[in-house]
């Protein structure tokens, strides 16, 4: 006994299908697209009206660019929310990270490692006013000295510090200079983290090569959540 393909009835079925089967069968069946009213975006139907389009086509061709627009926002969305989620989680780990951590180098470490792995960091420095007397030095140069004594370096940063806020974008060029050293001219766009509760510590530094990376309309309430952790593990080594 031979076995048929079942895939291959259906395939020859649809192709011995013409428009005047298709047809008889929409007569035979008028409530075809009351069944299936999704069908009915997708199809075009002419309204002759000499060279002029018809105020129905035209009503359904606007309706169809919205159908279009709203799924694309949709999608935006989703894919936002799916975004937050994801650095919620990795927000978590991190705290729980430096909760688990035991000395100055320990938390500088965890922070490191999560710009790096868990939040995609390609340039990321930590600058501060003041180090502890203990591993206040880093050996790859992620954490570094702010000296505000310097008239360069406090006109550069003092307006930032104030502002206890984080910014995003083109960062200024003396700023990009004094926290990256070498290796400025890689920085094409960047995030300023402030560091400290009740006095300053300085700051986390984010960069990027991509200059639409971080840019000014960007939220920032992960950075700011980003900051009050690592400046509440820091408070132990630099005080209150």
């Amino acid at each position: 006994m031979s076995v048929q393909d079942p895939g291959s009835g259906a395939a020859r079925s649809e192709a011995g299908l013409d428009e005047r089967a298709v047809a008889d069968y929409l007569r035979r069946h008028p409530d075809f697209f009351e069944r299936h009213v999704g069908l009915l975006a997708l199809l075009r139907v002419p309204h002759p009206c000499g060279g002029a389009v018809s105020l129905i086509e035209r009503q359904v061709a606007v309706l169809r660019e919205q159908n279009r627009h709203l799924s694309r926002k949709l999608t935006e969305l989703v894919n936002t929310a799916r975004d937050n989620e994801r650095l919620s989680a990795e927000m978590h780990r991190l705290a729980l990270g430096l909760m688990e951590a035991e000395g100055f180098g320990a938390v500088v470490a965890r922070v490191r490692e999560a710009l790096a792995e868990s939040f995609g960091a390609e340039l990321a420095v930590m600058r501060l006013v003041r180090l502890p007397g203990e591993g206040g030095s880093v050996e790859d140069g992620f954490v570094g000295l702010l000296d505000m004594d310097e008239p360069e370096t406090a006109a550069a940063f003092e307006g930032f510090l104030k502002g206890r806020r984080p910014v995003c974008g083109r960062l200024r060029p003396e700023q990009v200079s004094l926290l990256y050293g070498e290796r400025a001219g890689a920085v094409a766009s960047g995030a300023l983290v402030y560091l400290g509760e009740h006095s300053h510590y300085g700051v986390l530094a984010i960069g990027s090569r991509d200059r639409h990376r971080f840019h000014p309309a960007m939220g920032t309430v992960f950075l700011s959540q980003l900051g009050a952790l690592v400046s509440r593990a820091l408070r132990p080594y630099l005080g209150p």
